[in-house]
Parts: structure tokens; sequence; C-alpha cells
């Protein structure tokens, strides 16, 4: 048995099946998939039936695309023009796949195996124990009857740093930001949106989350959401798993007990960037 981490699929379905195939997947491994399974790729749906059909073989983290999505199933926003979800809300198990998706984590830890998994990061002031427990906050309001007010407060920058005493939806908000929409940050943990690519928009006063000292150091983290990195973050206690498979570059798979790395070309036509970051 093997479990294979994969960074951001974006509905890159044939790409996935191509790289599964390659590493042999087989019935006794396992997949941790970091975030981002649907949008802007060809195959969002087959992607999310295709996740679903493993059951306990597949441990998912929620994305800000899984979380755009899951807000346009609750009418709280419209798709953007750059999104290709349609097939999703037109499908027949819509609602099946949504009720499954919303009850995915936003950050799995497993002790055993020695890793933690998100899809964008680790505010550096966190220690790992704060990030889980932070981490359920969120997870308790989205599978609860206040999920569609969850969506309708989740969008914005605002608060763009954690501090104490923060409280309701704002806390809840800087928590979903942090977890899956944080590229860089100051020392004090402010986050900045307005960088998206690689490490040469690092804007001054900010660096990668992950170039601070980090609290959370104590396991090893993978992450998704920065295809500009390219997998380059990646060292012996940290892996970038998003490269860029949507944008025509890679769709990269880790096995986690050796951490031996495979990956396969993609070809899925280039979307133009949204405001979903």
């Amino acid at each position: 048995m093997a479990t294979y981490a994969i960074g951001d699929i974006q509905g890159c379905y044939d790409q996935l099946q191509e790289l599964l195939d390659q590493i042999g997947f087989c019935d006794s491994d396992r997949l941790w998939l970091a975030g981002d399974l649907v949008n802007r790729g060809p195959k969002s749906l087959e992607t999310l039936r295709f996740v679903k059909s493993l059951g306990d073989r597949a441990q998912v983290v929620l994305g800000n695309h899984d979380l755009h999505l899951l807000a346009i199933h609750y009418g709280v926003t419209r798709p953007r023009r750059s999104d290709t979800l349609n097939e999703i809300l037109e499908a027949p198990d819509r609602d099946e796949l949504m009720h499954w998706l919303r009850l995915q984590p936003l950050l799995v830890h497993d002790p055993e195996l020695d890793y933690v998994m998100v899809h964008a990061g680790i505010p550096p002031a966190w220690s790992l124990k704060k990030a889980c427990k932070r981490a359920q906050e969120v997870e308790q309001v989205l599978r609860s009857t206040l999920a569609r007010e969850f969506f309708q407060q989740m969008y914005g920058n605002e608060p763009d740093h954690w501090y104490p005493g923060l409280e309701g939806w704002a806390r809840l908000r800087v928590i979903t930001n942090y977890l899956t929409r944080m590229r860089f940050c100051d020392d004090n943990g402010r986050l900045d949106f307005s960088a998206k690519g690689g490490l040469e928009t690092q804007p001054p006063g900010f660096r990668p989350w992950y170039a601070h000292k980090r609290r959370a150091d104590e396991a090893r983290i993978i992450f998704g959401h920065w295809a500009a990195l390219e997998g380059g973050a990646s060292d012996h206690r940290l892996f970038s798993l998003d490269t860029g498979c949507v944008w025509g570059n890679r769709l990269t798979a880790m096995r986690l007990e050796d951490q031996a790395f495979f990956s396969c070309d993609c070809s899925c036509n280039r979307r133009e960037d949204s405001s979903i970051s």
C-alpha cells in the first residue's frame, strides 16, 4: 500500500488518469489531493465524480476554487467568465456532489505519516495545533445549516491578518484566506493578495509564507495553490505540488512513504487568470 499526494487538478481529468496509470495506482493505494479539484480545466465534473467514487481511499482538502464552486451552488455568487463549472451545475447528481464536497476538510494531519496537507499554506505564527483547531472552526460551519451564510460572507480580503479577539465572520474569513489563498505575507502575518505570480512578484516588505520562521515546522507540509512556483519551494519538510497542469505544464504526485516524485505533461487549454486568487 502506498499513499500519493497530488497537486491542483483543476478539472484536468485525463491527465489525472494518465498520472495514476504511470504510478500504477491500485485498489490498496490512497490519494491525498491538495485542493482545487475543479475549474479552468475541461473536465471538472468527471474529476469530482471520480474522486468521490474513491471513498475513504481519497483524502481531499478544499481549495479556493472548490469553495467558489460551492458558493455558486448555494446561489450567493455567479460564475465568472473564466470558470468552467457549468457541466457540474447542470449535472443530475449536482446536489449529491456538492454535499460531498462541503464535507471535505481544509486541513489534514496524519501523525503516523508525519504529514499535514493544506491547499495554500499555514500562517507562520500558527502552530500545527492552532492551525488544526482553526481549520475545524470553518469546517464545522461548512457542515452546518450556516453554510449558505458562510459563503455570503466568505469573499473579501479583510481582515488581512490574524489578531487576538477576532470573532464572527471576519474570523472565519481570515482563517479561510490563510488556508486557501495565501502566498505572500509580512513578518506580522499580513497577507498580500495582489501578487499572484512567482517570487519575482514579491511585494516590498513581504515574503513567501514558507520563507518565514514557522511554528508549524514540526510536521512536513504538503500544499498546492501556487502554480508559479512550479514545485520549486519543496525541501525535506515542505512540498509544493501545484506544478500548473491547467496552464499546460505538469501534474505532479509524490509518494509519501519515500518522497518519490512522478509527473505527466499536461495539455489542458490555458485559461485567463480570474479574481479567484
